[in-house]
Formats: C-alpha cells, structure tokens, sequence
C-alpha cells in the first residue's frame, strides 16, 4: 500500500521507482574508468560495509564545528602584535630591570587567557555540533537505519525525503517525483528534477519527493568536501566589529613605524644619555602605542558569548552570527514550527456536495498511506483516519510548497480509478466559490482548512488541479507555542519589527499571530497580490506584520526588498521552503528539529526547538558588541596618545617621560582590569553601524587632550625640578596627571553608573594611590612625587584636561551622531 511497497511490488521497470544499472558499460570518456555500481535496492550486506571500511572508502572528512587545538594556539600565539612585543620584551630583559619588563608577563597571560576560552568554546561547540548533527537513512542488509554521516561508505544505498540535504556525491536509483535544490552549489534557485541515473552532489537537499541513490564519491572526494577545504563550515562571515578593528590596527602600524623610528633617533642619538636607560625609554614609548588588548578582549567577548549560549542549547555556526542578530531590525518569522509546535489535530470533518464521512475517512487515510515521509498536517490525518481500504496506490504527487497540494491515484479495488488532490482550498478553488466563505469563517478563528477534492485529470497533467470537484473540508488546530507571546511582546519592546511571512492562508495566519498579541495581526496581507517590483514591495512590508501564502521564492524576495530598505533581517525556520530566505537573509536561525537543508545553511541553530532561545540570542549580540565598542575606546585613546607623545617627544628633543612600567600601571588599572568588566557587563542597546567612526570620535580628542596636557605638566615639572634625580620626579608627576585624565575617560565609558560601576573606578583609583604612598611601590615602579607644588599643578592641568575631555565627549554626542 505504501509508495515504498509499490517499488518493492513493481519492481526496477517502474520509472517512478526505477532501480538502475549503470554498469552496463564504461564510461565513454573514460574508459579505464571502474563502471559506476550497480544500484542494490536492499543496500550493501554488513561484509560488503566492514570490507569497504577496511580499504578506506568511508565518508571520514571530520565535523568542523570549530577550529583545531592547533589553530587556536597558533592564531593566539603568532600574531602580529605579540612578535613586536615579544622582540620588545627581549630587549627589555636584557637592559632593565624586571618591572620594565611587566607588559610581557601581561601579553602572556592575555594570550593565556584568549586560548583557554576559545578551547572552552570549541568544546561547546563540538559538542553542540554532535547534537545537532543529521542522520541520514541508509539501507543494509535489506533494512533501513539511521547512521551518522561519518559511517557512510562508498556503494551505500541512502533515502532521501523532503527536507533531506545530500551529505555525498552519488547516481538516483530511486524516484518518486524527486525535486533536489542545487542553489547553494551552483546558483540556481529553480529546483531540478531527478530520475534514475542522475547526478546528486553533496551539499544539495530536496525539495520535494523522495526516492534512494547510491554513494559514488564518499570522505574528501565528495563535491561538499572539497569546497569545504577552500572553506569550512566555520569561516567568519563578515564582521563589522573584526573588519573594523583590522582598519583601526592598520593604521596604527602605519602611524607606529614613523614615530618609533624617530623616539629612536631622539633617544639614542640627539639626546646622547646613558644607553640603557635610553633603550627603556624608547621602548616606553613604543609599546603602549598598540592596542593587542582590544583584539584579545573581542576574541574572549566573542568566546565567552559562544560558551553562554550554548549552554542555551543554541549553536552558533559562524561567530559572526552574534554580533548580526545584535544588528537586527527585522526578525522575519515563519509561522510553523516558530510560533506553532510541529504537530497538529484534526479538529472536524465536514463532508462536501454529499460525500459520505466514511468513504471520505477511506480517502484520506489512503492518502495519508501514499506518502512515506507526511508533513505536520499529512501526519495528523493519518493520526486521526489510519488507512484501512486495500486501495492501490498507481502514482502520487508529494507535497510542495510552491504549488501548496499534494495528491494521489488509487485503484479502489471496484474498477474505479480516481485522482485525489489535498491541499490550500483557496489554491484549489476557483474565486467566488460557496466553499470560500465557510473556509474563511473557519480561518478568521485560527483554524488550519485544507481541502479534499477530487480530480478529472491524471496526476501528472500540468492542469490537474484545475475544475476540481470539492469533497471535503478538514480542519486542523494548531499548538502555539507556549513561550512565543512572551518573545514576540520582547521584540517590541526592543523596537525589532516582528514579521510572520507563512505559506498558509494569510486569515488564518493573521489569526495565529492575533492570539500571540502580535502588533498589526488584524492587518493581514495575501502575497499573491504583492507587487513585483522590490521598492513597492519594501514599502508594503514595512506597512503590515502578517503575510500568507507566501511561496519560497517570495519569502526570499521579501528579505531582499527588506534589506534594500535599509533593514538587517533575520530569518527564522525549519522548513525546506524556508532555506531560500534563510541563506540571503543576514542572519539565518534553524530550529534544531527542522530540515537538515535548514540547518546547513543557517548561522544560528537553535537545539532546543525553542523560539523563546532567541531573546538571550539577541540580548548576548548586544551585549558583546555593544560593551567592545565601549571599551574600543579606552584602548585607542591610549594608542592616540602614546603616538602623540612620541611625536611630541621628537619635535622638542627632551628625554621620553615614562618606562615600561609606569605604562604598564596605567594601562592595567585605567584599561586592562576596567575593560574586562565592562565588556562582560549586561547592554540591552541595540548595536549601531559605522564602528571606526563611532570610536575614533571619541578617541582621538580624548587622546589628544591627555596627551597635551600630559606633555604640558612634564614640560612645567623640568623647568621646577633641578638635580640629578630629577627626571624621576618630573615622571611622577607626567604619570600622575596621564592616570587622572584617563581615569576621567573610564569614568566617562563606565556610565550610567552603577553600584560596581561606581566600585570598579573607586578601585583603580585607590589602587594608584596604593602605589604612590607604599614604600616598596615606590621603589618598584619609581614613582614619588616631590614637594607640594608640582603635584597640585598635575592635578590642577589634568583637572582641566577632564573638563576638556566631558566638554569634546558630549559635543562629539550632538554633533557627529555615528
């Protein structure tokens, strides 16, 4: 009775389910080539498996989920800044003593730091990644088994069903209305049709039909392996946050080579001191000129935001993915398996022009019977009308959602033969029909209608759908989520437009999203009566909330029209119709439970099937975006003023101020401790465009002034202190007034202030003046200041430069909105 026991029964000269042998001869263009195998309908025996497992043709290309150990090491390790500061740190040990040497313990243990959390990360991932992971159905020893990709071998026998993707390269031995999507491998978005003895490539999926094929290239020979070598699954889609800390490092290492060149020359030749202590001081002016914290400090926000959602049971397949959702503005929501649970009942019966209930019941449960792989409706009729007739099924039309039917042939066993279609009754029907009016009364209250209607035409005209006779009404009841009210009402209240875009009839859609308290569900839209044209189609996407009858193509046409609005779009689904939309859309989210196609193309999986995961989604995107472009500019208004003391330095030909350690003391208690805080510090704000522009606005005249007037208290301290010793003193008091102008800073990138925010500052503050009142601290970072009128200047200069730092800040705010 089934489609599968029809294959069995019509053996391989059915072309619905034809078994093929393709090695009848060579291949013509390659004769030496083995001949493709013959297509076993049983699939291998456990010895034909166990002796291609020992000779190697296994499907062993591994699940990167993550990058390796090594990788992660190596990319910590061997970067760019770390050689500069190590070459640096060398020298230091070398010619000064060991508290000169502290910002080399510091990279150490920041490179630590990065890879001992983006090792926890990837054991989250891995993890997540083995959870999430598709099983494919393969037949053995004449059964069917769900085995994971990795224990395919060469000549296996895999079923493919709606929603499937292809995970190796092989030749259709079996058919059944076979539709395979190719877009994500060559572009093309119409799917094609597949009969015995066609190509399938890994890394395609099916749309519609089903039908089996034969392993022909397994591991890395499989079309999918070998694009995932030029690319794996974890490449970093573009990031505004990483491309934009590139620029900003760019540019520094530009600014640097120059001026380090010429605090060199200073140092060592115009000034003609002693050489060590020149050395150290050249080396003071070069090391806090770049910011290596801010690229460790995105990397660990990023892997501790990896590590707290999948705790959630969410995977996130591209880092990326987290700073995309905290961009969104639009969340684009498909209505089935988002705001509804999967599975539906049947609720009501109603006979049409006639019918008998129970012939009907027969019907439908032969219907349910015909097709091996149900979709959620298909399934709660069989549920509700298990099949009893000895009807024979001679053809059947699986369901797509571009033509929103399915279908049947039957021999009813009486010498009828009969061509039942079931699917959208506004699909089906002609407008106008009595039938129309009964179904939108029954839509208007949240009800799922599809209609039973019987066909003059063969299942395979193109017109079978046309002059229809209507036989019965089934309705079907939809589970709600119990959790997406509450995610809906969240989405509001953080200004992202929900839009519901579904295939079924927009009244009943409207009144789904109705329930769930959407804004604007009374205003439902039909999309066959959208406009073609993009820019209209924005406009009336951003005018309305509820979209029915949306086919695959449009839900796709739809995130473009939204993004050429201007809008970042998120998309959600689990559905094969939903992956055209999921792969163009900025960020693509996939229930856990949905289509393997879904999930291969989506950057955000959520394990749990739960809509109400994607709050804490959003929320950890806004969180690490917005707190690294917070504390971005503590880091690069320190890199604006080490450059410009450096050229300050060189223009009036004096000694450079600071040592190694006195940088490193600012830059730990005003930069490195704050900004780890203030990174993992919850941020509701919405993330903003335009990164490099909304950090150097505040960074560079924050460095300039500290810089000026730093320079300009160590110029009045050489004019009041004389003696020997009196570059240390003029130091404490360069230090002291740089600690007060940047705390300033901190002060200002810490708001709105909190109870710990509060202590977090009052903390750094206490613990320079730790440092300036012990003894032993003194000595060791060589800061103490002398008498009473040069550290009051410093405070009074740096008092000044604060105000000047408050005044830029808030005019910046007014006057160059990023």
């Amino acid at each position: 009775m089934t489609q599968r026991a029809r294959i069995d029964h019509d053996g391989p000269e059915r072309a619905g389910g034809a078994a093929i042998d393709a090695g009848a001869e060579l291949d013509p263009v390659h004769p030496m080539k083995p001949p493709a195998p013959r297509f076993k309908p049983a699939g291998l025996s456990t010895a034909e498996v166990a002796e291609r497992v020992a000779r190697g043709d296994v499907n062993d290309v591994p699940v990167r989920s993550s990058r390796s150990t090594a990788d992660i090491v190596r990319a910590n390790v061997f970067t760019r800044f770390n050689a500069i500061i190590g070459v640096l740190w060398v020298i230091m040990l070398i010619v000064a003593p060991i508290q000169d040497s502290l910002f080399g313990f510091v990279i150490i243990a920041n490179t630590g730091i990065g890879i001992i959390q983006e090792l926890r990360a990837k054991k989250t991932l891995d993890g997540l990644a083995v959870i999430g992971e598709a099983k494919p159905s393969v037949r053995r020893d004449g059964s069917t088994a769900e085995v994971s990709t990795s224990e395919i071998v060469l000549d296996d026998v895999i079923e493919l069903g709606p929603g499937d993707k292809v995970v190796v390269d092989g030749l259709v031995g079996e058919a059944d209305g076979l539709e395979i999507d190719e877009s994500l491998l060559t572009g093309e978005a119409d799917p094609v049709l597949k009969k015995p003895g066609d190509q399938v490539m890994s890394g395609s999926f099916v749309v519609a039909g089903g039908g089996a094929f034969t392993a022909t290239k397994v591991g890395r020979e499989a079309y999918a392996a070998q694009l995932a070598e030029e690319a794996s699954r974890f490449t970093l889609v573009h990031s505004e946050l990483r491309s934009g800390i590139s620029t900003i490092l760019k540019y520094v290492t530009w600014m640097m080579v120059p001026t380090s060149i010429g605090l060199v020359i200073s140092q060592l030749v115009v000034k003609d001191s002693n050489l060590k202590d020149s050395i150290a001081r050249t080396v003071g002016g070069i090391v806090p000129m770049i910011p290596e914290g801010l690229v460790l400090l995105t990397s660990v926000a990023f892997a501790i935001g990896v590590i707290r959602l999948g705790r959630k049971q969410c995977l996130v397949q591209e880092l990326p993915a987290i700073e995309g959702l905290a961009r969104v503005d639009v969340v684009c929501l498909d209505k089935t398996g988002t705001l509804t649970e999967g599975g539906m009942d049947v609720t009501e019966l109603r006979p049409l022009g006639g019918a008998e209930a129970a012939y009907v019941k027969k019907v439908l449960g032969a219907l349910g019977e015909s097709d091996p792989r149900p979709n959620a409706s298909l399934q709660a009729i069989i549920d509700a009308y298990p099949d009893s007739a000895e009807w024979r099924c001679t053809e059947s039309l699986p369901f797509s959602s571009a033509r929103k039917y399915s279908g049947a042939s039957f021999s009813e066993g009486d010498g009828e033969n009969n061509t039942w279609l079931l699917g959208a009754p506004d699909v089906l029907l002609p407008a106008g029909d009595p039938a129309l009016d009964e179904i939108n009364g029954l839509n208007e209250q949240g009800l799922r209608v599809l209609l039973l209607a019987r066909s003059a035409r063969e299942l395979d005209d193109p017109a079978v759908a046309t002059g229809v006779r209507p036989t019965a009404l089934v309705v079907l009841e939809q589970r709600l989520r119990p959790d997406a009210a509450d995610t809906l009402r969240y989405f509001d209240e953080q200004n992202v437009k929900a839009k519901v875009i579904s295939g079924d009839n927009a009244v009943s859609v409207g009144a789904v999203a109705g329930k769930l308290g959407l804004p604007g569900a009374h205003n439902t839209v039909d999309a066959r009566e959208l406009p073609a044209e993009r820019a209209e189609m924005a406009e009336v996407l951003d005018g309305n909330s509820v979209f029915g009858r949306v086919t695959p193509q449009q839900k796709r046409d739809m995130v473009g029209a939204l993004q050429s609005n201007g809008h970042t779009v998120a998309m959600t689904g689990d559905g094969v119709n939903d992956v055209l939309a999921l792969k163009d859309a900025d960020i693509g989210v996939s229930m856990g439970s949905g289509s393997e196609a879904t999930r291969a193309v989506a950057q955000i999986v959520l394990l749990n099937n739960s809509f109400a995961t994607l709050p804490s989604v959003v929320a950890e995107g806004r969180r690490v975006i917005g707190n690294i472009t917070r504390v971005a500019t503590l880091f690069l208004t320190k890199t604006v003023y080490s450059v410009l003391l450096a050229i300050l330095v060189v223009c009036s030909q004096v000694e450079y101020p600071f040592l190694p350690r006195h940088l490193t003391l600012l830059s730990t208690l005003t930069i490195g401790i704050p900004a780890f805080f203030l990174a993992l510090a919850p941020n509701k704000e919405r993330a903003k465009p335009h990164f490099v522009k909304r950090v150097m606005r505040y960074a560079i005249p924050g460095g300039a002034i500290a810089a000026f007037a730093t320079f300009a208290t160590y110029l009045i301290a050489r004019a009041h202190y004389t003696g020997p010793d009196s570059l240390k003193a003029e130091t404490s008091a360069a230090t002291l007034a740089l600690f007060l102008t940047s705390m300033w800073v901190l002060a200002i990138i810490a708001r709105p202030y909190t109870w710990w925010r509060v202590a977090l500052v009052g903390a750094m503050g206490a613990a320079f003046l730790v440092v300036l009142v012990v003894p032993w601290l003194q000595d060791f970072f060589q800061l103490k200041l002398e008498g009473v009128t040069m550290p009051w200047i410093a405070v009074a200069i740096a008092a000044a430069a604060s105000a000047a730092i408050e005044f830029t800040f808030r005019w910046v705010d007014r006057r160059f909105q990023a």
